[in-house]
C-alpha cells in the first residue's frame, strides 16, 4: 500500500515538474538539456576553453580543428539545464563551419536558435558562446 502511494506521489511530481518546464522553457530547449548529445570531452583536442560564469557556473568547451574547420567539438558545464541546453545547440551549430564563421556566432543566434531562454538564463547563452570564443583564441594563440 505504502509503495503504490510512493509512486503515485513521484508521478504526480514528475508530473508538476514537466509542466513548469513547458512554461519556462521552449520545446527547444528542454529537448537540448534532456538530451545534450555533445556533452563531455574530446580525446586529444586541438583547442580548449575553459570559462566560470557570473552565476557559478563552468563550460569547457574542447574543439577538434581540421584545416580550418571545427571537425568535431564537445562541451561540458556542471551547470543547469539552460546552461546544459545552450551548450548543446552551440556545439550543434558550429560542427563543420570555419574557425571564423565559428567565433562569428553571437548569443542572440544562440538565443534564437533555442527559440529563447527566460531573462534571468541569458547569460547561460553568453557563458556558452563565450567559452567557445576563448578556445579559438586559445587554439591561435598555440600555432
Amino acid at each position: 500500500m505504502f509503495e503504490d502511494d510512493f509512486v503515485k506521489m513521484v508521478k504526480k511530481l514528475q508530473k508538476k515538474i514537466e509542466y513548469d518546464e513547458e512554461q519556462t522553457y521552449s520545446k527547444v530547449v528542454i529537448k537540448e538539456y534532456r538530451n545534450p548529445i555533445n556533452f563531455g570531452f574530446l580525446e586529444h583536442p586541438n583547442a580548449v576553453g575553459v570559462i566560470k560564469g557570473p552565476c557559478s557556473d563552468t563550460m569547457k568547451i574542447t574543439l577538434k580543428i581540421e584545416n580550418g574547420k571545427i571537425k568535431d567539438a564537445r562541451f561540458w558545464t556542471d551547470g543547469c539545464g539552460a546552461t546544459l541546453a545552450a551548450g548543446n545547440m552551440l556545439i550543434k551549430m558550429v560542427k563543420g563551419k570555419t574557425l571564423q564563421e565559428a567565433n562569428n556566432v553571437n548569443p542572440k543566434q544562440l538565443i534564437d536558435t533555442l527559440e529563447g531562454l527566460p531573462k534571468e538564463h541569458i547569460h547561460c547563452a553568453l557563458l556558452a558562446v563565450n567559452t567557445l570564443h576563448k578556445s579559438i583564441e586559445n587554439y591561435y594563440k598555440r600555432k
